[in-house]
């Protein structure tokens, strides 16, 4: 639901994920608002644009530590000392966070609230006691020519003991071994890999360091969330796939840029729905271990109201990425849709754990939920939080007013239904009726019953 927010909503435009989905005509736009029905997936993803990710949530702290090794890798530091080098210590560290996110044995923090950190001077006791982790991970990151130096030092922040230190000067074709060599040394914090663990981990994205380079490259794109840097990730990607026909990440990073064209209308036809879906079945079958790659199908077979599917892809990015919010995030979303919104509840609970910081419309997801369980006092306040984030996220608002409404709160459903209807005036029962992916008809009904109460036609 997040992702039709994100399509129409002017407030998004510009922020920063990984990634949900509803393409029409002009006349349909104010329904992708209202919807507000998509993820990131990850996301996502994700899904990690800045807008939803530097703002801090509340009860952000006083988390119990994890009955396993907790860590939070903070975003290494660009030491080459140019600028335009800052995409690829971004890229290491995202790729670290993704590799370490495969192990049910650990406890990771997602990429959104460990990058709320970037660029500022904190002590691993601080992140300790934000993020609700044992380890803290921070290093840096040169680049030169054909060279790569990182280093990289492992805390335990709850007793301020550096565990290890390390120093790594490979040539740039050694980046792959050399984070794995860092993942390893991590694992060694007494966590026990599964079989299918030890596979994922020791596999290979790619063997052409180019297309690597496009990849990191367009994901800097990609997160820009405009018109325009989404054509030029697009370009990169494809650029990527051409000098790796077998690099399944590139696939899948050319999928969420069409879905994120889609989701904003950039590209409203659905024949980019289409592709989207086209390349992460492409992705999947060069690489089925890509968590992404399952929360991107998921997405698209929620769209086409496809449930069963979409429930299934979102249950397999959960199982190879454990540690991914987003993934956690994806499911709940598609489980509410299709009737099982209790069960919801507490996957979206779990992502808002790994991601502290989590982006406003995982408030949307729980408050879904909420509503659609019958605790009616707890939507309209996680959703009255979510607006608090962003008080232009026209879901909120469409949905308290359906609360409203059903409680007799005349003045706030009008209140609420106007806001609604300044932010998407071309609202419509009708359309509401054809996109609205709801598996179940009782829910349809109750939703639309509500929006007619609060005066929509």
């Amino acid at each position: 639901m997040r992702a039709v927010w994100r399509r129409l909503d002017p407030t998004l435009t510009g922020a920063a994920p990984e990634i949900a989905k509803v393409v029409g005509p002009p006349s349909r736009r104010w329904v992708t608002l209202l919807l507000g029905l998509m993820l990131l997936v990850v996301a996502g993803g994700a899904a990690v644009w800045s807008l939803y990710f530097r703002s801090r949530p509340p009860g952000f702290e006083g988390f119990e530590l994890p009955d396993k090794p907790s860590i939070a890798v903070l975003p290494f530091q660009n030491m080459s000392g140019d600028a335009g080098q800052e995409y690829f210590s971004d890229g290491m560290t995202e790729d670290l966070i993704t590799d370490l996110s495969k192990l049910s044995g650990l406890f990771v923090i997602a990429r959104n609230s460990v990058f709320a950190y970037k660029g500022k001077a904190v002590k691993p006791a601080q992140v300790s006691r934000e993020l609700g982790v044992r380890y803290v991970l921070e290093g840096s990151v040169r680049k030169a020519g054909n060279r790569v130096r990182i280093t990289a030092q492992l805390v335990d922040a709850t007793t301020g003991y550096h565990v290890w230190a390390e120093r790594y000067d490979r040539d740039l074709k050694d980046v792959f071994a050399l984070q794995d060599e860092v993942t390893q040394k991590i694992v060694r914090l007494a966590v026990k890999l599964t079989v299918p663990e030890e596979g994922r981990l020791t596999r290979t994205p790619t063997g052409n360091l180019e297309a690597y380079d496009y990849v990191l490259r367009g994901m800097e794109y990609h997160r820009r969330t405009t018109r325009e840097a989404n054509a030029e990730a697009r370009k990169m990607f494809a650029r990527a796939v051409e000098l790796d026909p077998e690099y399944a990440g590139a696939y899948a990073a050319l999928g969420w840029a069409h879905l994120q064209a889609w989701q904003f209308q950039w590209s409203p036809d659905s024949e980019t729905l289409q592709r989207a879906f086209e390349l992460a079945q492409q992705a999947i079958a060069r690489d089925d271990s890509l968590a992404a790659c399952h929360r991107l199908l998921s997405q698209v077979y929620l769209w086409k109201k496809e449930h069963e599917r979409a429930i299934a892809q979102a249950e397999r990015a959960v199982v190879l990425a454990p540690n991914d919010a987003d993934s956690y995030e994806t499911l709940a979303e598609v489980l509410a849709w299709s009737g099982r919104a209790k069960e919801a509840i507490g996957h979206i609970k779990q992502a808002m754990r790994l991601d502290p910081q989590y982006p406003f419309f995982y408030l949307w997801t729980l408050g879904h939920a909420y509503y659609l369980t019958g605790r009616s006092t707890e939507a309209i306040a996680t959703l009255k939080k979510a607006l608090e984030r962003n008080p232009n996220f026209v879901a909120a608002h469409a949905f308290l007013t359906v609360l409203y409404s059903e409680q007799g709160l005349d003045q706030e459903a009008q209140a609420e239904g106007a806001a609604a209807a300044r932010l998407s005036p071309r609202a419509s029962l009708e359309t509401l009726r054809q996109i609205v992916p709801y598996r179940n008809d009782e829910d349809l009904e109750r939703f639309l019953g509500g929006m007619r109460k609060a005066g929509m036609k």
